[in-house]
């Protein structure tokens, strides 16, 4: 495939992603995150509930640049049903990737491969780790709730 048809393929499916994001909304229930990205406004605010080890359910609202939501998108879509390790895990690779440091588990990233490209933007790297670092505060968070239940 030439590299402009590729090229057109990624910015197709970060589009769809930020115009029809997937999980977008608010949950009922579950750990609630709120983070802001101060240089260019993008506000996320992630819910992400869990059963046992799993991420059972996961939804994201705020406003963002079309990176930010897409990347949101990709990732909630992604972590549904995995383990909170498996979650953390996909959520470093992510960052690896966006940083342009090269993981063969790349591979594992489903559509979010397709924002490997932002490392050519430093100013985007923060867009599309927003969402990321909103799943590793929740899984911090549910870690020491899960702790302080299980010392009482």
């Amino acid at each position: 495939m030439a590299l402009t048809k590729l090229d057109n393929l990624y910015r197709a499916v970060i589009l769809d992603h930020s115009a029809h994001p997937r999980h977008a909304g608010e949950l009922e229930v579950g750990c609630v995150i709120d983070l802001n990205n101060p240089t260019c406004g993008d506000v996320i605010r992630l819910t992400v509930a869990f059963d046992g080890e799993k991420i059972s359910d996961i939804a994201f609202s705020g406003h963002g640049c079309t990176i930010s939501t897409a990347s949101a998108s990709m990732m909630s879509e992604l972590v549904l049903g995995k383990t909170k390790a498996q979650a953390l895990e996909l959520a470093h690779v992510f960052s690896e990737m966006v940083t342009g440091k090269s993981d063969p588990a790349q591979e594992n990233l489903g559509d979010a491969q397709f924002l490997a490209g932002v490392s050519k933007f430093p100013a985007r790297v923060k867009c599309s780790t927003l969402p990321w670092n909103a799943l590793k505060k929740a899984l911090d968070q549910e870690k020491l709730t899960s702790e302080v239940a299980n010392a009482h």
